[in-house]
């Protein structure tokens, strides 16, 4: 029993260490030794890449909205297609006379292959890369290039906007609220793949098998850089209303997430400071929660054998499990906070767990297929 209580309770903290325990540790850091950025109000040329996979639906809006952006400095649009078949290719063509640029890949191989092409074609000071899907407010590319006026600060995250309304919503304003604290403290180790900003000089290399939002962020920590959020610089994402979109979206996510956390597994030694602090609370420990879950019902299971207070624990989950259920498969549920938050917890967790049995089995997510909105 006492073995049982010791993985019950090292289980419990793995899993509040992942949600409100790095919270808190960030929260001290902040209060006891913080790290400000600077801003300034500089327009350093910059390169805005469109990375796209058969979207011609969006592109045109798309396009409108980034031309119609504020930018003081020079600017360049791209839009990088990867291997479209729709009409992708012909809407990015009739915008030449506009200043838009065409950068094709002959076939579908991945959005980091089709980066690498836009980015060897590409001629600013600053790279800035934006989904399709994202609806930018017209003051983003001036506030996103600001914290470059900070030399320590290699890359710069937008803050990103969903319907409150949804599970995700509450989740993503925990997210911003993370990476906020994150820019105070320590550096980001995840940036928003829907609209993020680069040094230039740090986009070399860039592999085409790795998520580029990810591992942008531990690239910058690895050259002694930090990456930081932009609160200022807003991206409006629209929420995927297919579950079955959604819960692909997840997976693949979370598969690119551990491909690029085993690829940069050195950075979680103790001597990287900061930058490990944020790769094992914000990463490491949220991949493996879906374990800590897993071994927690198991064990309890066992000691309610011969504990009351293990036979609660075992009620207590099996509850919160049903509940999350329920708020998956009944919409009507999602009205209510808690169904709804304890929903997207067990949607989000079952998705690593998805995501490990590819990656232990040797099956990466490089090519794409942009979820539709």
């Amino acid at each position: 029993m006492t073995i049982l209580w010791l993985i019950i309770g090292l289980s419990v903290f793995w899993v509040a260490f992942a949600y409100v325990g790095y919270p808190l540790a960030l929260m001290t850091l902040r209060r006891f030794s913080p790290r400000p950025v600077a801003h300034g109000d500089g327009a350093p040329s910059i390169s805005v890449i469109i990375t796209v996979y058969n979207g011609d639906k969006e592109l045109s809006d798309k396009l409108e909205t980034t031309l119609a952006l504020e930018y003081p400095g020079e600017r360049e649009v791209i839009v990088a297609s990867d291997g479209s078949s729709d009409r992708t290719d012909e809407i990015a063509r009739s915008f030449a006379n506009r200043g838009v640029r065409l950068v094709r890949n002959p076939e579908n191989t991945g959005k980091e292959s089709a980066q690498a092409r836009a980015i060897a074609e590409a001629v600013g000071e600053v790279l800035v890369f934006t989904d399709n899907s994202a609806i930018l407010e017209p003051d983003a590319l001036r506030n996103i290039v600001r914290p470059f006026a900070d030399l320590s600060v290699g890359c710069v995250s937008s803050e990103d906007v969903v319907d409150p309304e949804k599970g995700e919503g509450a989740y993503v304003r925990f997210e911003m609220a993370l990476r906020r604290l994150e820019t105070e403290t320590t550096t980001l180790v995840g940036l928003s793949g829907s609209f993020f900003a680069a040094r230039r000089e740090i986009c070399d290399p860039w592999p085409s098998d790795l998520a580029s939002d990810f591992r942008m962020g531990i690239e910058a920590s690895r050259r002694g850089l930090r990456s930081v959020c932009e609160p200022t610089a807003r991206a409006v994402i629209p929420v995927t209303r297919n579950p079955g979109k959604e819960w692909s979206r997840k997976v693949r996510t979370f598969r690119r997430g551990i491909a690029v956390l085993s690829e940069y597994k050195g950075l979680l030694l103790p001597w990287h400071g900061r930058a490990a602090l944020s790769l094992w609370g914000h990463k490491c420990a949220r991949f493996t929660s879906p374990f800590a879950l897993v071994t927690l019902l198991i064990a309890s299971v066992i000691a309610a054998q011969e504990s009351t207070l293990a036979t609660a624990l075992v009620i207590a989950q099996g509850v919160g499990y049903a509940l999350g259920a329920m708020a998956l498969m009944i919409p009507a549920m999602t009205h209510f906070l808690v169904p709804r938050l304890i929903g997207f917890f067990v949607l989000v967790n079952a998705a690593v767990m998805n995501a490990w049995m590819y990656h232990l089995t040797g099956q990466r997510a490089v090519k794409w297929e942009p979820t539709r909105r």
